[in-house]
């Protein structure tokens, strides 16, 4: 049986494992509900994790440890079952890597240093993930909490279709299951379930946690309610 998250396919990502590094650093991209990451640090390894898993896409790097890339992209071409995935593959800005990345045949060749956003976008388009469900936009609401320690408040920073960012002086552990409520500007009430993915921690003169909350079980309703609310947001954000 296929794996389900909210009535949607997950979908398998590949990634080399500095790149994943690179991408951990600021997206919220990779802790969608709908995304399952895995991640090779070789691409003996790369090849390994793609039979056993099916990826549907793979992000790699031409210099990858292990056997060329070369190699890898034609023993994944030569197999029915693997050539399904969709591939991106960095490289050096050089004649030579461009050359050689060039000959593997991937979906899109990008150039280091790679630009997050860029790399995310043309992901998002190959895996044909709608790119308003990823937008965040600014939202600062007091939010009624529960935790499996009790009650507690805090305030949104950000919010998508998919997440929020959340600051509270509370202190939990990554994976933590949340569940809240709260308003959105036009007084409309949401209530939420999330687990934790993310945690920024304390800085000096801020008492504050931040977290990184990714939505699970989202009703059809406040789904589109939340996709409706960004929308808007990014529109007048945009005309502003």
């Amino acid at each position: 049986m296929d794996e389900q998250v909210v009535g949607t396919a997950v979908k398998k990502i590949l990634i080399a494992q500095d790149i994943h590094a690179l991408l951990r650093q600021d997206s919220s991209f990779l802790a969608r509900a709908d995304l399952r990451v895995l991640v090779a640090a070789t691409n003996d390894e790369m090849l390994k994790v793609h039979r056993a898993e099916r990826a549907d896409l793979i992000i790699t790097d031409l210099d990858l440890p292990g056997m060329s890339s070369e190699r890898l992209c034609g023993l994944i071409q030569q197999d029915a079952a693997l050539r399904t995935a969709s591939m991106i593959m960095a490289c050096a800005n050089t004649p030579e890597s461009i050359r050689k990345s060039s000959q593997c045949r991937p979906n899109a060749v990008l150039l280091r240093p790679l630009h997050p956003v860029l790399l995310m976008a043309k992901a998002r388009q190959l895996l044909d993930i709608s790119a308003r469900e990823t937008i965040r936009v600014l939202l600062s609401a007091r939010v009624q909490g529960r935790s499996p320690d009790g009650p507690f408040y805090c305030r949104t920073r950000n919010i998508s279709a998919t997440g929020m960012m959340i600051e509270t002086d509370k202190h939990f552990a990554e994976g933590t299951r949340l569940s809240s409520q709260f308003y959105l500007p036009d007084a409309q009430s949401v209530r939420v379930t999330g687990t934790i993915v993310r945690i920024i921690q304390q800085t000096p003169g801020n008492e504050d946690y931040q977290y990184g909350l990714m939505f699970s079980d989202l009703t059809p309703e406040t789904r589109q309610l939340l996709l409706d609310f960004v929308e808007r947001a990014a529109r007048g954000s945009r005309e502003g």
